[in-house]
């Protein structure tokens, strides 16, 4: 079975509502309830929840969506690789055994303007919608959006919040470091570069001055729900094989969780601490790579990743190298830089793999 309602988010100040479309699969459905939309599912079965686009300008996961819809009912619609998705590609909603709430367009407000933040006009206590979860319904616009669909979220038994990275990051799935939950989902999603992020007395300062408690990974695991952020390549554009990544991702997500038979394809990748290293511009200027350096590549403490120099005299004004052993999950590729900008990411690896 599947359904797909309307959802008032919030409402701007001519009055006109903020909405995006929710949709059920397999034993659940969307109805009519005291507190507006929610969802009447089976108690005894389990609930995945899912949303895409909290940045708007991260269409990937809109499209992971898409195509596992085409799946779930049985569509006909071409893929973006222009193959057909219909019928015979895959499980249906009927096989589900449990309930799966997606919602496409998590942050209407930063998709329509192909933004990551909203306009100060509109939100200027909460531009980000991904620090200020679980939200408040009498709060700002992003804190009221983030309440509405806390309200599905939060009935959930275990979450996935679809992100998008840039041509210059490698794909990956974060988790919270140190809760096996959450480790076991993100080792079913496939992605071959997990990131364990702590929180909390183990963050470093960096949690705290960018406001990281309020990610929505972050409520959603502290209320005891199993939640990861795959983070598919590319912001802006709709990539077939970022989809596709996306797509065999939720399919193990589901199966993981026991909604469709079978179990996740073998995991054997690697886990690194996120938000550690980063080689950053010692002043501003034009950066170049080295050219053999690409995301996903082990580089050691002190190797050299690329240099800045000044475009208007030529001087080398910096050497760029690791600051760790690890792997190198971003590099620039915009090469004008300013000073402080990252130029490398640095993923530690950890677990001994």
């Amino acid at each position: 079975m599947h359904t797909s309602r309307t959802l008032t988010l919030a409402r701007l100040p001519s009055g006109v509502p903020i909405r995006t479309t929710v949709h059920a699969y397999g034993e659940g459905e969307l109805v009519d309830g005291d507190d507006g939309l929610e969802l009447d599912a089976p108690g005894d079965t389990p609930v995945i929840y899912a949303q895409a686009a909290q940045h708007g300008r991260e269409v990937n996961g809109t499209a992971v969506l898409r195509r596992l819809h085409d799946r779930l009912v049985g569509g006909d619609a071409e893929d973006e690789s222009g193959a057909e998705s219909g019928s015979g590609s895959g499980p249906t909603a009927a096989d589900l055994d449990g309930t799966l709430v997606t919602v496409p367009v998590a942050d209407p407000l930063t998709f329509d303007r192909v933004s990551y933040t909203t306009p100060e006009s509109l939100d200027s206590r909460q531009p980000n919608m991904n620090r200020c979860w679980p939200g408040d319904r009498k709060g700002s616009l992003h804190e009221r959006m983030a309440a509405r669909l806390w309200a599905f979220a939060s009935e959930a038994d275990a979450v996935v919040d679809l992100h998008t990275g840039s041509p210059s990051m490698a794909t990956h799935a974060v988790y919270m470091r140190d809760d096996d939950a959450c480790r076991g989902l993100a080792e079913a999603f496939g992605t071959d570069l997990l990131l364990a992020e702590a929180a909390g007395d183990d963050a470093d300062t960096e949690w705290d001055e960018r406001g990281f408690g309020g990610k929505f990974r972050v409520a959603a695991t502290r209320e005891g729900i199993p939640t990861i952020t795959p983070e598919l390549a590319h912001s802006r554009e709709v990539v077939p094989e970022a989809v596709e990544a996306g797509v065999a991702g939720m399919v193990g997500a589901l199966r993981h969780e026991g909604l469709l038979d079978g179990e996740p394809e073998p995991w054997d990748g690697v886990v690194a601490r996120n938000h550690l290293g980063r080689v950053t511009a010692d002043d501003s200027g034009l950066f170049v790579p080295e050219p053999d350096l690409t995301v996903g590549d082990r580089v050691t403490e002190g190797e050299r990743v690329g240099e800045v120099f000044d475009p208007t005299t030529f001087e080398t004004i910096q050497v760029a190298r690791a600051d760790r052993d690890g792997i190198a999950y971003s590099v620039a590729r915009e090469a004008t830089v300013t000073a402080g900008a990252t130029l490398v990411g640095v993923a530690e690896r950890i677990d001994g793999v």
